[in-house]
């Protein structure tokens, strides 16, 4: 069970982390709507929200089907780049979300203004289609690279339950904050759910070096750098674990280890920093009133 468990958790906490930015998006926009008098407009919403999901979905069912479809080195040609355009568009959603979470209720809510001066309905559902199309489609490229490095323990399936799992409980959390008003420490979730995804990252960033050194592209420069084989193979127990999480592997080429570890340091690094300077900034601001 544990041979799987890694991969799961790690489809689930993709799916949570853009599910809850997703819902909060929507969230904002029918909270919005309510607070203007403007419920009649939620079904429009909705609408959007729906055509988004399913477009999402056909997006990352349709790429999953013609990559599983390719053998040889040019399987894993592709899979290579499509774990690298993953981790590129992860990355910049995890910092463009972090950048723009100060300022996005209100560009949203400009949004909404501007579609129901104009009485479009379709401005509406465009504005909310358009704001969970961004999640989703990032969502499903992630998701691809997962499931293609799962598939190699034959557990691409746990990612994809994983990541429902974790959708499931980001709508209800959605449902929560917009129906009951609960609060959420929104800032402290995306923050941990954030470095995790960075964690996440590196691995897949390992694996399309992988990839792309069996095919030639990328020098391994030394092949493997160490053998842990015999003590933590990453094909079984908690060695797969590790490799599921933060991408482990117990023969590691030095130029896939290199990236991974250079991006999970830049990385964590760079999301973590400007996190410690607004909480010294606020402590000192608390301590000056």
């Amino acid at each position: 069970m544990e041979n799987v468990f890694g991969w799961g958790i790690s489809g689930f906490l993709t799916g949570l982390r853009e599910g809850v930015e997703a819902a909060l998006i929507v969230g904002i926009i029918a909270g919005y709507l309510v607070k203007i008098g403007r419920s009649d407009r939620l079904g429009v919403i909705w609408a959007g929200v729906v055509a988004a999901v399913a477009a999402s979905a056909a997006i990352g069912v349709a790429a999953f089907v013609i990559l599983g479809g390719l053998e040889g080195d040019t399987e894993k040609l592709i899979e290579g780049f499509t774990s690298l355009l993953a981790v590129v568009i992860l990355t910049y959603m995890i910092f463009w979300m972090r950048k723009q979470a100060v300022t996005l209720g209100a560009e949203l809510r400009k949004g909404v203004d501007r579609a129901i001066a104009s009485a479009s309905i379709f401005g509406l559902a465009a504005l909310a289609f358009t704001a969970v199309i961004r999640e989703g489609i990032e969502t499903a490229l992630f998701l691809l690279g997962q499931t293609t490095a799962a598939s190699e323990a034959g557990a691409g399936s746990w990612v994809a339950v994983g990541a429902l799992i974790g959708l499931a409980v980001a709508t209800l959390i959605g449902l929560a904050i917009f129906r009951v008003g609960v609060r959420l420490n929104l800032g402290a979730f995306f923050n941990v759910t954030g470095a995790a995804l960075v964690v996440i990252a590196a691995g897949l960033l390992s694996y399309g070096a992988h990839e792309l050194i069996e095919v030639g592209l990328l020098p391994a420069i030394v092949a493997p750098v160490y053998d842990l084989s015999g003590v933590l193979p990453h094909t079984e127990g908690i060695g797969q674990f590790l490799r599921a999480i933060v991408g482990y592997s117990a023969t590691p080429e030095l130029s896939a280890l290199l990236l991974q570890v250079g991006y999970l340091a830049f990385g964590l690094f760079f999301y973590i920093l400007p996190v410690r300077r607004a909480s010294a900034a606020r402590a000192a601001s608390s301590a000056t009133s």
